[in-house]
Formats: C-alpha cells, sequence, structure tokens
C-alpha cells in the first residue's frame, strides 16, 4: 500500500507556481464565461468574478456570476459550465 506524504501535498497545493496557474485559468474561465454571456443589461456578465480561496490543503480558484437571477442564467443558458469546457482544451 502506497503512503502519501501529506505535507509535500499541502505544500505544493499552496505553492506559488500552483497558485498563478489558477488563478491563469480562473481568469480565462471567466473571460470565455463574459464571452459568452448573452447581454440583456450587462448586469450578469458585468459580474462574473475570479475568487481565490484558500482550503485546508490546497488554494482553489472559483468563477462566479454574483448576481441575483445567475442561478436562472445558467440554468437556461450554462455560460460557466461551456466557459469550463472551452477552457479545458
Amino acid at each position: 500500500m502506497m503512503k502519501w506524504n501529506e505535507s509535500f501535498f499541502d505544500e505544493l497545493g499552496h505553492s506559488a507556481p500552483v497558485v498563478d496557474q489558477l488563478e491563469q485559468v480562473g481568469e480565462k474561465v471567466a473571460g470565455n464565461a463574459r464571452n459568452f454571456a448573452r447581454v440583456d443589461t450587462g448586469d450578469y456578465r458585468n459580474n462574473i468574478t475570479v475568487t481565490k480561496r484558500s482550503a485546508a490543503h490546497r488554494e482553489v480558484v472559483v468563477v462566479t456570476a454574483d448576481v441575483p437571477h445567475a442561478a436562472v442564467v445558467e440554468s437556461r443558458d450554462g455560460t460557466l459550465a461551456k466557459a469550463l469546457r472551452a477552457a479545458s482544451g
């Protein structure tokens, strides 16, 4: 059975190169989402943001649209889902 070196993975998950890469991908996803977003008032598109958060073993980047109707837009158009797929290749 393999034993993981937890401290190595904790350090890696919080390291500057990994965080930089996460932020770059997050910005790419957010840019795609802004380009894919349908625009009525621009409120949804203009409130797509990238937020870095610290978790127990790693940093994470979250792309969200912080407007009350974001769930409706996402369920109808899948903007953030499409943006993530486009960013992954």
